[in-house]
């Protein structure tokens, strides 16, 4: 056994530091962005009043969404707080366990985008665990007005999706396809005969 291999099976490697500081990062920043951009959409713009930017093809428009996306489900606020209070301690308890810098990026995206409006909900109006959350770009054809947040916990779910299909796990190694397991047997040869 060299010395680098673990000496107990089933022990998980220590942290990986890259892939943690990715992740904290990417939060940070995700987070950062939604916040600034949203403080500034309550101080200069005037709510559900059209302001092009490309044109009809990109507008803000300041509205208030007390539901999930599409504003489905609104005054159930609170059960979003609690969801959304839910996967963000899910990751901070799971983020030890990434070792992959992709996951830990679609996993800071996802964090970032969800404490963004878990912040709104949290402390803006009507009140603490009911809050609204401050959405503003609406896009020609797409039936919704959303903010950054939601851009960022969107575009984790793509990453979530390619990670997937290319096979890489959480420790960053790429998983082999069933096929190619599954002929691996045929390839050994039987001695014994």
């Amino acid at each position: 056994m060299s010395a680098t291999e673990p000496t107990t099976k089933g022990r998980s490697p220590r942290v990986n530091i890259r892939a943690l500081g990715a992740l904290v990062v990417v939060a940070l920043l995700v987070y950062g962005a939604d916040q600034l951009s949203k403080a500034w959409v309550v101080a200069e713009l005037i709510p559900r009043e059209h302001n092009e930017v490309l044109g009809e093809l990109l507008q803000f428009v300041f509205v208030k969404n007390s539901g999930a996306a599409f504003s489905l489900a609104s005054g159930s606020t609170w059960i979003f707080s609690i969801a959304a209070s839910a996967v963000t301690i899910f990751i901070v308890l799971f983020a030890h366990r990434i070792r992959s810098i992709g996951w830990a990026v679609l996993f800071g995206m996802l964090l970032g985008g969800t404490i963004g409006n878990l912040t709104d909900r949290l402390f803006r109006e009507p009140g603490f665990g009911v809050g609204h959350v401050v959405d503003f770009i609406q896009v020609w054809g797409f039936p919704a007005i959303f903010n950054i947040a939601d851009i960022f916990i969107v575009s984790s779910m793509g990453l979530f999706i390619i990670l997937t299909i290319r096979g890489i796990g959480l420790d960053g190694t790429r998983h082999e396809s069933r096929e190619a397991s599954d002929a691996e047997p045929a390839a050994v040869v039987d001695h014994d005969r």
